[in-house]
């Protein structure tokens, strides 16, 4: 029997362990996953804990999928670009390789008739969810990227980060309380957790009035997938703009997960049902 679980803190709005079940039942695979709330000081013990009791992997989420890179033998590609680690397998010798399935997610949420080769793209946020949409979009074929940020100075590192790994893209940064104009894009993606239940729900992070400037065929994607369709996205359906839900990106980041842990790739569909009861 096949035994994983996630790490991070909080974890009491967490439906990892209800997606990866669905995922393994759907494989026909017998596993336990479970909800290890952490903190950043008990990690440590956390990660003696996992090598030490039988775990054949793990995810990680907030706030140690950058701390946990730290603790793993070797990283993937995709890992080594976002700077942080999301998913880690447990090898029989008990040595960590960390991975980072967000990306994966990020990029398979995207519909296939949607094309991005040598568009404009804006990014609302400059943290690890943004450098995930920023490897994603790269592999798409965008050719400028806007990033919007609260703190341009705080955010200097990541820019200068970005623009030496990611040198086939034009990066822009401006301050999100000074937009201007949103026209000209093909997509808006919100990289930040304004709209995540329990994390301002009730606001978005751009203003009503910043929809005026944004054209009919933009597609605004928000990776928040708690509430699943977050104020930003109601405002944009009302507007009559396509969207991509962040819950898409939850799945297949996990469906990615399981494949690297057990090397068969799970049902998407049945992990997505497993999603919406959760949530539910």
């Amino acid at each position: 029997m096949y035994k994983f679980g996630i790490i991070g803190y909080p974890l009491g709005h967490s439906i990892s362990a209800s997606i990866q079940k669905a995922g393994f039942e759907s494989l026909g695979l017998e596993g336990n996953y479970d909800v290890l709330e952490t903190l950043p000081e008990d990690l440590i013990p956390r990660i003696k804990f996992l090598k030490t009791s039988g775990y054949n992997g793990f995810n990680v989420t907030i706030p140690l999928k950058v701390p946990v890179s730290l603790f793993v033998d070797e990283i993937d590609d995709y890992a080594n670009i976002a700077g942080c680690v999301n998913t880690v397998k447990i090898g029989e010798d008990r040595s960590f390789y960390g991975y980072n399935t967000d990306i994966y997610g990020f990029k398979k949420a995207i519909p296939d008739d949607v094309d991005l080769i040598g568009t404009r793209v804006a990014i609302l946020g400059t943290g690890g969810a943004a450098r995930a949409a920023v490897a994603g979009l790269s592999e798409k074929g965008v050719s400028k990227i806007d990033m919007f940020t609260r703190n341009i100075v705080n955010s200097n590192q990541t820019i200068d980060y970005l623009r030496a790994n990611f040198k086939n893209i034009e990066f822009n940064v401006y301050q999100i309380q000074k937009i201007r104009s949103l026209s000209g894009l093909s997509m808006i993606v919100n990289a930040t957790p304004i709209g995540m239940k329990g994390y301002i729900a009730n606001e978005m992070p751009l203003e009503k009035r910043d929809f005026d400037n944004i054209d009919s065929d933009t597609i605004i994607y928000d990776i928040v997938y708690n509430p699943i369709k977050t104020v930003l996205i109601k405002e944009a359906e009302e507007r009559g703009l396509r969207t991509i839900e962040g819950l898409d990106m939850l799945v297949f980041q996990a469906q990615r997960a399981i494949e690297i842990w057990t090397g068969k790739v799970p049902d998407s569909n049945i992990m997505k049902i497993a999603a919406l009861r959760a949530l539910s």
